[in-house]
């Protein structure tokens, strides 16, 4: 376990970046991770925890959230239209917001509760067709369609591609933000959290560097 270790180095890169105290939110990714490693993290003080599937997340977070108050749930993966509804009643961030549909059913459930989780937009920097995302080239006008139906998303998302350098794709979205009046950036991950910070991220989402390797399971 490592957790005090990467706050150390979060908390020094923010420093470095001349940025204050705690404006960078350290997100545990736990997904796939065993229970008793996180239960670990928990009781060592975390609370803001990334999650990449909607059943994973319901299967495992209600019991811990009765054992220790306090926890924010971000759905950091892919979010399924169909699995919206359960997502927003689990999560208290989605970081995926990548298509019109998935803003319009966002926008319909954000009306009947009276509430939405706090919403980035992920944004598809190296327009790799494998990933979701949107296009660079196509966010202003997607945020205008956003906007339009009553939501305000906070920040951008990205994930450079792998074995790029991420600097380049981490300056582009906090371009993108600034142009666009958007205050968060969740960008770095376990390999490069530090680079993002330098470049403004305020969310960074670590998952080995905290928990270890995760182990997939077989099949």
């Amino acid at each position: 376990m490592a957790l005090a270790e990467i706050q150390a180095r979060i908390a020094a890169a923010t420093a470095a970046a001349g940025r204050p105290p705690g404006s960078v939110t350290l997100i545990a990714v736990s997904k796939v991770q065993p229970a008793d490693r996180v239960a670990q993290v928990l009781q060592q003080g975390q609370r803001v925890f990334g999650e990449n599937y909607v059943q994973e997340a319901a299967g495992k977070w209600p019991a811990w959230r009765a054992q220790f108050p306090g926890v924010e749930l971000h759905m950091i993966g892919p979010l399924q239209t169909n699995k919206a509804k359960q997502a927003v009643e689990l999560f208290d961030a989605i970081h995926t917001l990548d298509r019109v549909s998935l803003a319009e059913k966002l926008a319909r459930l954000a009306q009947s509760r009276g509430a939405c989780p706090e919403l980035f937009i992920q944004v598809n920097t190296g327009a790799e067709p494998q990933k979701a995302g949107i296009l660079p080239e196509a966010l202003d006008g997607f945020l205008l369609r956003v906007r339009g139906l009553d939501l305000a998303p906070l920040g951008l998302m990205c994930i450079p591609p792998e074995g790029a350098d991420p600097v380049p794709h981490f300056r582009m979205l906090a371009a993108m933000a600034a142009r666009n009046g958007l205050a968060c950036l969740s960008m770095g991950m376990s390999g490069d959290f530090e680079a993002a910070i330098a470049e403004g991220a305020t969310h960074v989402r670590v998952g080995s560097a905290i928990f270890g390797a995760r182990a997939y399971a077989a099949g």
